[in-house]
Parts: C-alpha cells; structure tokens; sequence
C-alpha cells in the first residue's frame, strides 16, 4: 500500500479515536478509569491533516491562525508571539496572566537560576532537562536539601495543554497554580523556598540583569519583585515549550507522505488499533487524554489504573503512592494517575508515576500483559488482578515485529528541534 494511501487511512482512524472519554463522543464504559463529566475538547486528526472539532461542537478554533498572535494589547510589554505547530489550537492562557514577550524572557531566566532555591543548590531546570524534553534521567528526584521526592520528573512537552499538571492532583490545574508546589512545598522540600522569601527576592533584585528584566516584565508594578511575579513569569515560559515537529507531525499535519518509514507506520496502526487501545488514553493532538486549550468547553479530568502495583490482593498501591484516592478518598481511585502525553517519549524514562519501569519495551511487556507482576519485595503482587485497574488494560498478543515497531514508532514521536531550540536553553550557558 502507497503511503498516499496509508496517510488517508491512518489520518481517519486517528480522528475515530480521538474522542477518547469525552461526553459527547463517549469511549467503551472504563470501570478503571476516573473521568469527570465533560469533554476534552482535544481536535482530532481529519483526514486532511488538519484538526476540527472532535465532538460536533465541543471545539472550535481554526488552525490557519494557529501561528498568529491572538492575545494583543493596545499599550504596554509586547505580546508573545505564537508559533503554534500546524493542526495545534492556541493554548489556555489565564486573563490574569497574558503572554508577554518580556515575561517568557524572565520566566526563562528564573527556571534556570539555582538561586531560586533556598540553598542555592537546584533550579527547576535541575529536574527538566531540555534534552530530555524537560524530564530528567532519574527514577525519582531529590530536593534541594536531599530528600527523596516520591514521584518522578515528569517531562514538560506541551504542558501548556496539560490539564491536570501533576500526576495524580485534580486541584493544580494551571501552571501558576502547580508552580508553588515545587517552590514552597515542605513535604519534601523542592527548592526550599518557604521561610526565605525575602532572602531570595533580595538576591534577584540586586542583579542588574534582573533589574532590567523585571521591570520590562511588570513596568507597571510598583514593587516588581515579588514571588506572584516569579511565578507568573516562570509559568509563561514553561507555557511556550511546545513540541509538534516529529517525524509524526511532520507526516500527519504537514502532509509529508515519507517522513515515517514502513516499520514506523506499522508501530502507528498498532498504536491506534483497537486491539491494543492505547488510543482511548493517548489521542488527540497531543496524545494524551489529560488535554485542555483556549476551544476547549468542558474540562474533562481523566485518570487510569494500570496494573502496576496489587500489594495486598484487593488493589492496593505502595503507601505514601497511590494516586488520584490521595485527593479523592474514593476507593475506586486507588493507583489511578493521569495518562502522559506520548510526545517524545523516548527521552523522557524511566517512566510511570514512580519511575519504576526502565524502557520503553518493559511499558510494552507490561501492557501486553495486561498489569504487572511482582514475584518478590514489599511491592509483590499480580498487578494484572487488580480490581481497580482501567478496563483499557485488558492485555494484548505482540510479535516481536511488533514490540520493535510500536518502539519505532515512539522514537519517531521524538521533536529533535524542541530538544535543543535556543529559546528553551539555558541563558547562563550562551
């Protein structure tokens, strides 16, 4: 088959699948899987590679201004200037926080400065790592003064359309809300900020590179350096690290019939065949099902039980992990966390919540699986028995053809350009 043709096909069956758990477009009953009432809103691949409403109505934004800047003001710090990737809808931007150029420019300053951290020991850059699309190589990190964080990095591709921010916490849906955790968090400490506020806003303040870069960003602040200005700013640059220019992308949105490769589109079809239903969490634009943006009408949160963990034979996950029931305290939530976009994947592991599952191919053997088991260790138990688990993650048969073209097909969801795009990098190292 013609990959003309191959392209036809694939770019319809990705606009089936999209939908996902939206209430307009409702997926097969998932009794493991948390969703609120309401629909993602995600835009789907059409069968001309561009996106459209998913739901007959739930979106509606229109793609040919998807580079435009769409957020103006008539005095004041010039706006930001979208490059948004074709077939991407423009991002949720929170009206007390507008997208300025000067912002994003401090905002990426203040991501990469270590004296942002109490001890001056880590910035957030320490844990998002550019060349691994802001994820970093750890199974879990360490804070600032050395303890253990319990969740692993996630990585920060397109977080602006992440919708919730954190694994497992419904509460943190913006970025300005989700940026404090790190900051002032105490239980573990991150960067420590709490009780040295004043000693750190000095620091910055007495920097002449920061004299400047403040008031360009808040000109009209009587006093600019304050922590709600730290955040609004870092959450504006962390808003523009956007990824859609994969070999995927280039092949489904830019109508570039020969960017994958036949073993590559084969991981695709896989991907998005109903025999595996990997497609009913990661779909959409952006592969995830935890997606919101400016067209989207009802926020929908989404979160799945996989299989991982069963400790105790009725479902349990490791005390101090276990998920969505931390915030919930609803049974039907233990173990479940949100569904990662797929997007440049391969850089990003050691995946799941808990950075527990090394490779890509160990996912794989996982989900064919249909859970994972644990023969020993204070974790042992049959994750495939667990009665939580997502009804998606029924287990599925793979060749060894097809493991190696799914993790073709993952590795060519890799964005190279947003891996070392100037305009992420960081500026103490030009």
């Amino acid at each position: 088959m013609s990959n003309v043709l191959r392209y036809g096909g694939l770019a319809l069956s990705l606009s089936i699948a999209a939908p996902g758990c939206g209430d307009d477009a409702m997926a097969p009953a998932d009794p493991g899987t948390t969703t609120s009432t309401g629909s993602t809103g995600d835009p789907a691949v059409t069968s001309a590679g561009s996106t459209g409403s998913t739901d007959g109505g739930s979106t509606s934004f229109d793609t040919e201004d998807s580079g435009a800047t769409t957020e103006g003001m008539d005095d004041g710090p010039a706006p930001y200037e979208w490059e948004l990737p074709p077939g991407f809808p423009m991002p949720q931007v929170p009206e007390d926080n507008p997208m300025t150029a000067d912002k994003v420019e401090l905002g990426r300053h203040l991501f990469y400065d270590t004296r942002l951290s109490a001890n001056e020991t880590q910035s957030c850059g320490s844990c998002h790592e550019q060349s691994r699309a802001f994820a970093d190589a750890e199974v879990v990190p360490l804070g600032s003064t050395g303890e253990i964080l319990a969740r692993n990095s996630m990585g920060l591709t397109n977080a602006a359309y992440s919708y919730p921010l954190t694994w497992a916490n419904p509460a943190l849906d913006t970025l300005e809300q989700q940026i404090l955790v790190p900051l002032f968090g105490e239980f573990p400490t991150e960067l420590g900020v709490t009780g040295h506020e004043e000693e750190i806003l000095a620091r910055l303040a007495s920097d002449p590179q920061y004299q400047q870069l403040f008031a360009d960003a808040f000109p009209d602040a009587d006093d600019p350096y304050t922590f709600e200005h730290v955040v609004k700013a870092i959450a504006c640059f962390v808003r523009t690290m956007i990824s859609g220019n994969s070999a995927f992308d280039r092949y489904t949105y830019q109508r570039d019939t020969s960017a994958l490769d036949e073993q590559q589109l084969r991981g695709l079809e896989l991907l998005f065949s109903e025999s595996l239903q990997c497609h009913h969490c990661h779909n959409g634009f952006n592969l995830s099902d935890a997606t919101r943006h400016a067209g989207t009408v009802h926020d929908s949160l989404s979160f799945h039980n996989t299989g991982l963990y069963d400790v105790d034979g009725d479902g349990a996950y490791p005390v101090g992990n276990q998920g969505l029931i931390e915030s919930t305290f609803e049974a039907d939530d233990m173990g479940a966390f949100r569904a990662m976009t797929l997007r440049n994947i391969a850089v990003t592991g050691p995946y799941m919540h808990d950075g527990s599952v090394a490779t890509l191919e160990e996912v794989l053997d996982i989900y064919s699986r249909g859970g994972r088991l644990l023969d020993a260790g204070p974790n042992a138990g049959d994750g495939a028995l667990n009665p939580h688990k997502s009804g998606f993650v029924g287990g599925f048969a793979l060749t060894d053809q097809d493991r190696e073209d799914l993790v073709a097909f993952l590795e060519a969801l890799t964005d190279e350009e947003f891996l070392t795009d100037p305009r992420f990098s960081n500026p103490f190292e030009e």
